[in-house]
């Protein structure tokens, strides 16, 4: 699934395939109608500002919008990477992170001492040293093009970021996406739903049991998140 080699992009048509608002507010003493005020944007806790500008444009190239529906930009992915770095899995607190470091086959499993908020902080930062040495810009202010390039350079691996296979950032990378997109959105990301209602996924309905069996016909109740959330 990707832009051309690379597993997304393009190819989301084919994956997409394959796969209540504010509540009103009340009147004023003055009889009138109180106006909701627009969420504040989101400050993100662990990225700076100049890792928070790539993983921004990074999740847009990796899901953009189309006529599928919303993007990751839309479905607030980043905030839910973002959210995700302050837990336990962001320190790698359930991995076994213990000397020797030894690459070898994949069935040995992972074997770096990089626990992903490690990862990112790298991977970030060798994706923007490629982009200036190459483009003299960071990443987040090229082209789309040019970014499609450098993300399919470290999908292939390609590139260099030190002792990090850059191929490894992006599947770190490319897997937190696909999470922020169709997760439960108390988590941060799927935003309205839309992932889910990309998918058709009816989400944590209590029991759709009468629907398992019905292949190929639409569901024809919305999606719910475990916060009670309708789409």
């Amino acid at each position: 699934m990707g832009i051309g080699g690379l597993r997304f992009i393009s190819s989301r048509r084919q994956f997409m395939r394959g796969l209540a608002g504010i509540a009103a507010c009340g009147t004023s003493l003055a009889s009138h109608p109180a106006r909701s005020r627009p969420p504040a944007p989101y400050v993100p806790r662990f990225f700076t500002s100049a890792e928070w500008a790539f993983l921004i444009a990074a999740c847009d190239r990796l899901i953009p919008a189309d006529e599928n529906g919303p993007g990751a930009r839309a479905l607030d992915v980043p905030r839910f990477i973002d959210m995700q770095m302050d837990t336990p899995y962001a320190f790698g607190a359930q991995w076994y992170m213990h000397a020797p470091f030894v690459q070898g086959p994949d069935n040995l499993g992972y074997q770096l001492p990089y626990a992903p908020r490690d990862l990112y902080r790298r991977g970030i930062a060798g994706m923007n040293a490629h982009a200036a040495t190459r483009h003299g810009r960071p990443f987040a202010d090229l082209a789309p093009a040019l970014q499609d390039d450098l993300l399919r350079g470290a999908e292939n691996n390609r590139l260099v970021f030190g002792d990090i296979p850059s191929s490894v950032f992006f599947d770190q990378l490319l897997a937190n996406v696909m999470e922020g997109a169709f997760s439960d959105p108390v988590h941060g990301g799927n935003t309205g739903l839309g992932g889910w209602t990309m998918l058709g996924f009816p989400g944590a309905r209590a029991d759709f049991m009468d629907w398992v069996d019905r292949y190929g016909a639409h569901y024809p109740l919305g999606s719910v998140s475990i916060s009670g959330e309708t789409a």
